[in-house]
């Protein structure tokens, strides 16, 4: 699976590098991605997100996990993380599995590729909670060229035993602290984090 996964971060870098040309530095944005990329990304994983970034020399390194929420409240900050050191450019690749066969364990992949190379990490989370019976949603950071000042909120999964649910607002994507009550719509919430440093 990591071999796949690393493969799959490595077409993903190459195919989306003539788009990270034309971005501004120091910014982030979620790649819309091909019809052969989604497929690639869809037969690997259940849910996924592709992130381009380009930085100034400033920035050496990566950091990027993911927390867990219960009813808006942290129940676990590191699920999985992975950090990297980057230069100029680069992707960010998360991805899940569907939750095995007792709905209650779930894969996490994260990968970081740039021009010093790439780095991946495949955790799973096992829960008393049966994921496979709520509904769930995602989404993630929208827009081009989004900043990578302090601590990013880049992409969200959440799931509830109500039925119905939206998505997170934008305005939680620009300023998270002042927007954590809206996790409490989730019975569980993944959000996935990263922070750019120098």
């Amino acid at each position: 699976m990591k071999k796949l996964f690393t493969l799959v971060a490595l077409l993903v870098f190459v195919l989306s590098a003539c788009a990270n040309n034309n971005q501004k530095s120091n910014t982030i944005s979620a790649v819309e991605l091909t019809e052969r990329e989604n497929a690639i990304l869809t037969t690997t994983s259940v849910k996924s997100f592709v992130f381009d970034f380009n930085i100034d020399t400033d920035y050496k390194e990566v950091s990027v996990w993911v927390e867990k929420y219960e009813s808006g409240k942290l129940v676990n900050e590191a699920i999985s993380s992975l950090i990297s050191g980057v230069e100029n450019n680069g992707s960010i690749i998360f991805a899940t599995s569907n939750p095995d066969e007792s709905g209650k364990k779930q894969t996490f992949n994260i990968g970081i590729s740039g021009n010093s190379g790439i780095g991946s990490v495949s955790n799973f989370e096992t829960t008393s909670d049966d994921l496979d019976t709520m509904a769930s949603v995602w989404n993630n950071l929208e827009g081009k060229n989004n900043s990578i000042e302090g601590v990013l909120v880049l992409a969200n999964i959440g799931y509830s035993s109500d039925g119905i649910i939206s998505g997170l607002t934008d305005d939680f994507y620009k300023d998270a602290e002042d927007h954590m009550n809206e996790l409490e719509k989730y019975d569980v919430a993944y959000l996935l984090k990263a922070e750019f440093i120098k």
